[in-house]
């Protein structure tokens, strides 16, 4: 039986929101780890000695162990206490970006990259279970989307900062700061989050979840919903210094401004989830797919891009509580194992998004990507209206 039940006579409910911190501050670093890389490639490739499209491969080789180690590992360890879990994977997180700090050569730093990529799915997938159990039922949504606040404020804060590092001290210093905010989340979860149970389920009926049809229609929603939102990000600064003719210098105040949107969208997200899951979500689907196609209009306007990449960015990261939560409601007999396929589910989407985005401008015109987008976030839609008659079926 957990520990972590909200209306028991323990600790928790006190000690709540400091535990939801000490998550969030590793969802700080582990967000910094897989963003600050892009800035980081001409640096990286030229002391390296690598090409800059090799040096890329880094970003592939991330995205790749998030996918396929999440659940791998989730499942390998489904038995292990959560806390201990998620000490374990900051453990694995430390391990990965001090490694990174001190790679000699590029092998050596992709191998750094994997290891620290395998504890970034699996920490998000208990930390989101984690959180959910550290409140009240009705506030679960919001728990989620403030652990996941870490994530937005990495684009905010942390690659602004590790860019500066990178360009008076080099682009290690960047992994010895990432690395050194392992070491404080793996503090604050010591200090902070209450003793978690293992899972009470068997590893059959952790893995039973991926024949549950509503499970598989969660997880596509994710893939597709959130597909969209990296079909265009990808080459927003194609988009942005090409099409709306802003110098790359402005470009970086943008994705500053896109920044701020997503961590807005995330805490509101995570409200509007907790009131009416489904009806919110799909609501902020259908502001995604209509932003994200005006977006191929607004792109020749200055002021209108702007805007557009602020509201874009808030309905981006307004449907990141809902899906993680819509996919723990449809799997509460493996919470883990599912939480860990969604966190996969969105690196999938983040993957083909960005592969198919390069499709479109490699066939029709970088133009196209915008609506290209659109119709793919259209599909989370159309998932998402099946979810809801899943549900209309189940009660029925």
């Amino acid at each position: 039986m957990s520990t972590m039940n909200p209306t028991s006579a323990n600790p928790v409910p006190r000690r709540g929101n400091m535990a939801l911190y000490a998550l969030t501050v590793g969802a700080f670093g582990i967000g910094m780890t897989e963003f600050i890389i892009m800035g980081l490639l001409p640096n990286v490739a030229d002391n390296l000695h690598v090409t800059i499209p090799a040096a890329g491969l880094l970003i592939t080789g991330y995205a790749l162990g998030v996918a396929i180690g999440a659940p791998i590992l989730t499942v390998a360890t489904h038995k292990m206490p959560r806390k201990a879990l998620l000490l374990m994977l900051m453990g694995i997180f430390i391990v990965g970006n001090g490694l990174s700090a001190l790679a000699p050569n590029y092998s050596v730093l992709m191998i750094a990259r994997v290891i620290a990529a395998l504890a970034h799915g699996s920490f998000f997938g208990v930390g989101s279970v984690v959180a959910s159990e550290l409140v009240p039922k009705e506030r679960r949504a919001a728990a989620i989307a403030t652990m996941f606040t870490g994530l937005t404020l990495a684009n905010i804060l942390g690659v602004p900062i590790g860019t500066f590092l990178e360009q008076h001290y080099g682009w290690r210093s960047t992994f010895w700061l990432i690395t050194a905010l392992g070491f404080v989340a793996l503090l604050g979860i010591i200090q902070l989050v209450p003793r978690v149970e293992a899972a009470t389920s068997s590893l059959k009926q952790e893995l039973s979840v991926l024949r549950s049809p509503r499970v598989i229609v969660a997880l596509c929603m994710t893939v597709f919903g959130f597909g969209g939102v990296f079909t265009a990000f990808t080459y927003i600064t194609p988009i942005l210094e090409n099409i709306t003719k802003f110098s790359p210098g402005m470009v970086s105040i943008i994705l500053v401004i896109f920044g701020v949107g997503i961590t807005v969208g995330n805490i509101y997200g995570g409200k509007l989830a907790d009131r009416k899951l489904m009806p919110s979500l799909t609501g902020i689907l259908v502001l995604l797919a209509i932003i994200l196609a005006v977006f191929s209009i607004t792109d020749e306007n200055k002021p209108l891009a702007i805007f557009t990449i602020l509201v874009w960015g808030a309905a981006a990261f307004g449907i990141v509580p809902g899906l993680q939560v819509r996919t723990l409601n449809v799997a509460k007999a493996a919470p883990t194992v599912a939480s860990a396929l969604n966190i996969a589910a969105f690196n999938l989407g983040n993957a083909g998004g960005a592969f198919l985005g390069g499709v479109i401008i490699s066939g029709i015109s970088l133009r196209a990507v915008p609506i290209a987008a659109a119709l793919i976030t259209v599909v989370g839609i159309l998932l998402a209206l099946v979810s809801m008659l899943q549900d209309r079926a189940r009660r029925a």
